[in-house]
């Protein structure tokens, strides 16, 4: 089984006493940070986040870059040269985000060589309109990788039907591949299965695999949004006020049981001694990513899904306020491997009640990749906004 890694030549042990991130390194589970924005290279904020509070990797998508851009100045000079230099909207997205992310690998590129290429990543997407189009996800995936020639870039890909056989090829190709919007035990085993083939792939043409990364980014706080909803819905009919009690007890539970049973199928895969002959060849392991880890309904604790998802070989890509809330108050100990049991009692439950987490959670990817290409269609409206006000 892959070792847990550690940071024992860091000297952080006292450090971690004060500060819950990077205590969750030393339990195995990697703190990324949810944002990019050029404010915090100019700020120096960024370097903050990686020296202080001990962030070793960084995401980004089109919500994130859209509030950037229309949020600021920053860009303004950058977009100015480039309508100078003719170049349309899409170009200019192109330029503004691969600068952002370039800069970002750079700054996290001596993480990348002191964890072995563990981490120290930074996530870039492929437009999110060809979620459904394995070719072009392909395509682009590859211009963007080239372009930002860079060992520590994960490409975004949806974990889509179609973006399986896109993953599939990208790994065998050795393009490191976050796949994202995932929800589903169903979704995950797919593109575990993608990644592994990826890899024997890669074998028979004779490629390094050590050269090749990706991980799962399995997204939690919609799951309870959704789900708490459909619950609540269903006890405002029931007249029994015992049954009505016990289902608004399981409000804020799916979501992690879910994660839960998602880890257990990790484990079962990729820390299996099967995938073992395949780190003997230089291959990673796809860690588990826990994505959409900001805490949306305030009768929940702010850092809710940080503290009960904790475990090795993971890692929590935390959003901007849930990195400060988890640095004041997070608290740390080992949380995955807690409650199995109980986690498929609550799945039970809901299945019990007509609630198909499957179905749910499908219904959540569609929806997820609608709100992505949303966000991307507002980036290029605040793209060609600043076009016009700065021409």
């Amino acid at each position: 089984m892959p070792k847990v890694q550690k940071q024992d030549t860091w000297n952080m042990e006292v450090e971690e006493r004060l500060n819950p991130l990077k205590a969750l390194y030393r339990l195995g589970q990697s703190p990324w940070y949810d944002n990019i924005e050029r404010r915090l290279f100019k700020t120096r904020e960024f370097n903050r986040l990686i020296n202080e509070y001990g962030i070793v990797g960084v995401t980004s998508n089109p919500t994130i870059f859209d509030k950037a851009i229309r949020g600021s100045s920053d860009y303004d000079e950058q977009i100015q040269h480039l309508v100078k230099a003719k170049k349309k909207s899409y170009q200019i997205y192109d330029e503004l985000t691969i600068k952002d992310v370039a800069t970002a690998a750079d700054m996290l590129s001596k993480i990348y060589k002191n964890t072995n290429g563990l981490d120290g990543y930074v996530s870039i997407e492929v437009l999110p309109e060809y979620a459904y189009d394995s070719k072009k996800t392909v395509s682009y995936a590859k211009k963007l990788f080239k372009r930002l020639n860079r060992k520590n870039i994960l490409i975004k890909v949806p974990g889509t039907k179609q973006g399986i056989p896109a993953i599939r090829e990208l790994i065998a190709e050795g393009i490191n591949v976050n796949v994202t919007l995932l929800f589903s035990v169903s979704q995950y085993e797919a593109i575990a299965k993608a990644y592994i083939e990826g890899l024997n792939n890669r074998l028979r043409k004779n490629k390094k695999l050590e050269d090749v990364a990706s991980v799962a980014s399995m997204f939690i706080s919609r799951i309870d949004t959704k789900i708490d909803k459909i619950l609540e819905e269903k006890a405002s009919k029931e007249t029994s006020s015992v049954k009505k009690e016990k289902i608004l007890g399981l409000r804020g539970k799916a979501a992690v049981a879910n994660s839960k049973i998602i880890y257990q199928r990790f484990k079962g895969t990729l820390l299996s001694n099967w995938f073992r002959e395949l780190t003997k060849k230089g291959g990673k392991v796809q860690r588990v990513l826990w994505a959409s880890t900001s805490t949306k309904n305030p009768n929940y604790r702010d850092v809710k899904y940080v503290e009960e998802l904790i475990g090795p070989h993971s890692i929590n890509t935390i959003p901007h306020q849930t990195v400060f809330s988890f640095y004041d108050h997070g608290l740390v100990k080992p949380t995955i491997e807690e409650g199995i049991a109980e986690a498929k009692e609550v799945l039970d439950e809901l299945n019990a009640l007509g609630i198909d987490i499957e179905k749910v959670c499908d219904e959540l990817q569609e929806a997820g990749v609608k709100a992505f290409i949303g966000s991307f269609n507002s980036l290029i409206k605040s793209i060609e906004e600043k076009v016009k006000r700065l021409s």
